[in-house]
């Protein structure tokens, strides 16, 4: 019997290779992670772009989600963040693949700079989402997930996977409470990725004014259109800033301070 891969790709590749102007090649084009395209996604064949990646891999156990493309922006995004001052913060970690594959891909144990690697490590708080993402089914699909084991629980499990970076500091602690107390007053780089619209908005407001001239933000389920209440509640926030988000066809979102 053929997986839901297969069966997507059967149906779905004839159509999408009669599109534009160029055929799009089974073999050879991206197909991953909700992103058809037949530009160039020669990135995937780099020796340090495989490395970083596979360090990814490693942080999940073995388990590759196939998003090769949006850890190419994560990597990009982190890379040009290294131009200014300021630490490194991501708020929801859970197994380390994005964040595990820019510290190798940095050599981040030699630069002179902090990952903050932040974290409840025992799944959602429930008590977080709004009533839209309730009504949406975003709290009852995070409670399957979490029992199936999706959400990596417990901070030992992650003290382990960043042990060989000494300045990776792993926090326990739900955002934004647990935010204040950790003396981070200049960021270059925030990955955003906890799947529920209250504590992204906190932490984009938050480290707002702590951001370096230029810092990115990156949103992991920006676009994605399952995730469009969460969406919106960042727009909000981004222009109360004074920002816009630009929406990336990874699912992601990227915000330029």
């Amino acid at each position: 019997m053929l997986s839901l891969r297969a069966r997507l790709r059967r149906l779905l590749y004839p159509v999408i290779g009669r599109c534009g102007f160029v055929r799009f090649d089974v073999k050879r084009d991206y197909a991953q992670d909700g992103l058809f395209t037949v530009h160039n996604d020669d990135f995937r064949r780099d020796p340090l772009f495989r490395a970083a990646y596979t360090r990814g891999v490693e942080a999940s156990r073995g388990v590759d989600p196939e998003f090769d493309w949006r850890v190419h922006v994560g990597l990009w995004a982190a890379a040009m963040a290294l131009r200014l001052p300021g630490d490194f913060v991501e708020c929801g970690v859970n197994a380390g693949f994005l964040s595990s594959a820019i510290m190798r891909r940095l050599n981040w144990a030699t630069l002179p700079r902090r990952f903050f690697l932040i974290d409840t490590f025992s799944g959602p708080v429930f008590e977080q989402f709004s009533d839209e993402e309730v009504r949406m089914g975003k709290a009852s699909l995070a409670r399957k997930l979490l029992s199936q084991g999706a959400y990596v629980t417990g901070r030992e499990r992650a003290q382990t996977n960043f042990a060989e970076w000494p300045n990776a500091i792993v926090v326990q602690g739900a955002v934004p409470d647990i935010l204040p107390g950790l003396g981070i007053d200049t960021v270059a780089f925030l990955h955003v990725d906890m799947n529920c619209a209250y504590p992204e908005r906190a932490a984009l407001e938050h480290f707002w004014n702590r951001l370096s001239p230029g810092a990115l933000v990156l949103f992991d389920d920006y676009a994605n259109r399952e995730y469009r209440h969460q969406k919106l509640v960042i727009d909000n926030a981004a222009r109360r800033l004074g920002a816009e988000v630009l929406a990336l066809p990874t699912g992601q979102g990227l915000v330029l301070r």
